[in-house]
């Protein structure tokens, strides 16, 4: 007899996604949709027993920049090894469609800057079978993966493809310019992208130091671009800025564009610790837009945004310098044995890093904001731990303290730096802001800052420290923050809830063994470049469209993932 189901998870604790409270079922599949859920008699094609485990949805994660890599591999890591089993991209204003053949270099650099993707990598790695947005999203569809994707048009693409040099000299759009924009953003939406991104961030340059194309984007440009997805019926705007020199002003005028376009708007909230309690104002700015109907939802982290330097990524502090410089093309265990040379290090010190550096965020670097990462990670440092309180209390520079740290473990250590979110060394700032309904979790950056920054893991991370570590919320709250408030933000209406018809994307876990280890470097990107992963543990199952892809952390093979164009599509228009 033919099996009912195609697979069926038994006696596992169903989290809807809801929020609601968990309860004991059996989970029926049939192709890609969830087909029953209660207490199953019928058989399935294949069966998993999930007692004792969590059956969650699959999580939607709403910041992520895989935009490249979705162009050459078919498994999206570190994101879909955290239950990841959708995500959005294109975040931040970058990306690479629409492009002329001309343009091709220009996008690279930016994205090389801005996202930290080797150029090499990009240049190996990126296919280049499209101009327009809609043939980008083509070729997309043409590649299987391990989640599915969706796509943001990014505002520096477009920017490029309309203006050429004039938006890389961060020229004023003029009218024709901006109706070609419009035009742009309809088709883009048409063809399946699920919003639009722009930068007005400082810290968003190429590895030359010229700023993003973006920055300077005068409110007529960013009103004329998103009323091209109000053309279209559909389409989310997503914009991460400086916020300055006048946050409300900024607010305000992104508040008229959402107005006028009638579109949801997503934006980042972070703390910067050069202006510690900005980020408290704009929190209330949107709860006061939203209570006035104007859709515009903060997206916050759920810990400070960390970045790890050391000899084995992309930076550390002495990048910059020619003295490291001079050995940074060795191996790891050369380039250990010459730093501990006391000549070298006593030449090395005495250079200015900043002088020279290529890294975009080497005028943030802070040694009061520097510790020793340990193993297993300590993401919550304390004030006494800080490179300077240790060079105070021992009579040495902060300078010599990481200079030291980077050659612990034979060059294999890190240093962890918490770029934004840990002003009062404590996670006050992520507490609050999880703490307002309406922010959306996400700021992992998968698929971007590669070599030095691991927070694609902050699915995992919400769940052990927030739900298991601290009991600050219910389980089902959090697995709420991380399926169906995600997807709902999204224009995901069939994914997110664990409900008959709803899209069977699951996660099964052992909420005991959630976690992840210290974080490691590996060479599989195009052109043998570098990224840092981890070890992840606690998911017995990821499960897309039905079919299993991860068991016990492990990839299947099994590749159902697919691009998932806009929400108008979604909704059968």
């Amino acid at each position: 007899m033919a099996a009912e189901f195609d697979l069926i998870i038994r006696n596992g604790t169903v989290v809807d996604g809801t929020g609601r409270a968990p309860s004991e079922a059996d989970v029926g599949i049939k192709g890609d949709r969830v087909a029953a859920i209660g207490a199953l008699a019928k058989n399935g094609a294949e069966e998993i027993d999930a007692k004792g485990k969590l059956v969650t949805p699959g999580f939607v994660d709403i910041h992520t920049h895989y935009d490249g890599q979705a162009v050459w591999d078919s498994h999206m890591t570190p994101s879909s090894m955290h239950g990841v089993t959708t995500a959005v991209m294109g975040n931040c204003g970058v990306g690479f469609a629409p492009c002329r053949p001309a343009d091709r270099e220009k996008l690279v650099e930016l994205m090389e800057g801005v996202e930290d993707i080797p150029g090499p990598v990009m240049h190996e790695g990126l296919t280049w079978e499209w101009e327009s947005f809609a043939g980008y999203l083509d070729a997309l569809e043409r590649r299987s993966r391990d989640i599915d994707l969706c796509a943001l048009l990014p505002h520096a693409a477009v920017r490029v493809f309309v203006m050429g040099d004039r938006a890389i000299g961060l020229e004023n759009a003029n009218q024709a310019d901006i109706a070609q924009m419009r035009e742009i953003a309809a088709e883009a939406m048409r063809a399946g992208a699920f919003g639009f991104s722009t930068s007005r961030s400082l810290s968003h340059k190429t590895l030359k130091g010229d700023p993003t194309p973006t920055l300077r984007a005068q409110e007529d440009e960013l009103t004329g671009i998103a009323m091209g997805m109000r053309d279209a019926g559909s389409g989310f705007l997503e914009i991460v800025s400086e916020w300055a020199p006048d946050p409300k002003a900024e607010f305000d005028m992104l508040r008229r564009v959402v107005e006028r376009c009638g579109r949801p708007c997503v934006f980042t909230l972070t703390q910067r610790h050069a202006r510690p309690t900005v980020w408290r104002d704009l929190l209330g700015y949107a709860d006061a837009a939203i209570a006035d109907g104007v859709p515009i939802r903060p997206v916050v982290a759920p810990r400070a945004i960390g970045i790890l330097m050391g000899l084995e990524g992309s930076q550390n502090p002495f990048s910059g310098t020619p003295s490291y410089k001079s050995i940074a093309h060795l191996p790891l265990a050369e380039r250990v044995r010459r730093m501990r040379d006391p000549a070298f290090r006593a030449q090395l010190l005495s250079e200015d890093p900043r002088k020279e550096s290529t890294f975009v965020l080497i005028n943030r670097v802070s040694y009061a904001q520097m510790f020793h990462f340990g193993n297993p990670p300590n993401y919550k440092p304390r004030r006494e731990d800080s490179f300077t309180a240790i060079a105070e209390r021992e009579g040495r520079t902060p300078e010599e303290v990481a200079y030291d740290a980077l050659l612990e473990d034979d060059g294999h250590a890190f240093i962890y730096m918490p770029l934004g979110g840990y002003a009062d060394y404590d996670f006050s700032v992520s507490e609050t802001t999880l703490a307002d309904r309406n922010t959306i979790m996400g700021l992992g950056d998968g698929g971007a800052h590669v070599a030095f920054i691991l927070d694609a893991g902050y699915q995992t991370w919400l769940l052990t420290h927030w739900g298991r570590t601290m009991q600050r919320w219910p389980m089902p709250e959090l697995i709420r923050r991380l399926t169906s408030d995600t997807a709902q933000a999204a224009g995901l209406t069939d994914r997110g809830v664990l409900a008959v018809g709803k899209k069977a994307d699951v996660n099964i876990i052992d909420w005991d063994r959630l976690g992840c280890d210290k974080p490691y470097v590996v060479h599989d990107l195009p052109a043998g470049g570098r990224r840092l992963m981890q070890k992840v543990h606690g998911y017995d199952a990821t499960i897309v469209s039905g079919r299993v892809t991860y068991r016990n952390g492990e990839p299947t093979g099994v590749l159902p993932g697919r691009l998932v164009r806009g929400r108008q599509l979604l909704q059968g228009a």
